[in-house]
């Protein structure tokens, strides 16, 4: 399996289009790079072009790399909208708070004027204002938790749709059978027939496990400046379905017939 993926990557290092050179790109040691791991899907689309450019695995890796762009539009956006969604949220928390200390004192100061006059109708202002102080406390949490509420919805949208990308690619390898290699193979009238040879089958499935390798770094770059337990879990989980699905495939590669 080892000497099939050098040798493809011997070859589509000849036939593919050239690629943006490593050093354009400055590597970050501490964190995944969103250039770098574009750079990396449009050379896998440029081998795939080269190799296999009449199947719609050409396309899967160009709607990858939107996806990819997506990606990092959005987090860019993300943290500028989100840095001043969280500066209104603040500013609005900060006035309900200084208009619930004031109603406070106001209601402190009108039971003291009843308890001094001997009247009992201090209870429904206490009342009053815990009420004040309870609603102001659910609208002060609503308003800091708002921003983080948006931008959860947006990425969630993103690794959804990443989500169902694995799930194309995994589409597009189903019907790559290694047992069709073997010379006792006996197709019936409801086999898939595919020209392929052992050697551009293997390239195939390759691709397909490197696209499903791609699609988890771009849902890594979900997580990169995203603290949100939803969004990490759904991450963890995209990432894992990927890894699953390119483990099926390598056990494809590991059957074709020498």
């Amino acid at each position: 399996m080892a000497a099939d993926r050098a040798r493809s990557r011997a070859v589509d290092e000849e036939t593919a289009a050239p690629h943006p050179p490593a050093h354009d790109v400055t590597p970050s040691l501490d964190r995944l790079d969103a250039d770098l791991v574009q750079v990396s899907i449009a050379h896998l689309g440029q081998r795939i072009a080269a190799r296999f450019p009449a199947r719609n695995l050409v396309q899967v890796a160009a709607q990858l790399t939107d996806l990819a762009d997506e990606v990092e539009d959005t987090s860019g956006a993300s943290r500028t909208r989100l840095r001043i969604a969280r500066w209104v949220s603040t500013a609005l928390g900060l006035a309900i708070t200084a208009a619930t200390v004031l109603i406070v004192i106001a209601v402190l100061r009108q039971v003291r004027v009843e308890l001094a006059g001997g009247s009992a109708d201090w209870v429904p202002l206490v009342e009053s204002g815990i009420n004040d102080v309870v609603f102001a406390g659910i609208a002060i949490w609503f308003l800091i938790a708002l921003p983080a509420r948006f931008e959860r919805a947006r990425i969630l949208a993103l690794l959804h749709r990443l989500r169902s990308l694995a799930h194309v690619i995994d589409m597009h390898q189903l019907t790559k059978d290694p047992e069709h290699l073997n010379p006792s193979y006996s197709p019936t009238g409801a086999s898939v027939r595919d020209p392929m040879s052992r050697e551009e089958m293997a390239l195939y499935l390759d691709y397909c496990s490197e696209l499903l390798s791609l699609t988890g770094k771009v849902a890594a770059l979900c997580a990169e400046a995203s603290e949100d337990d939803v969004i990490l879990d759904t991450v963890a989980g995209v990432e894992s379905l990927t890894s699953d699905l390119a483990a099926r495939i390598w056990q494809k590669i590991s059957l074709l017939p020498d």
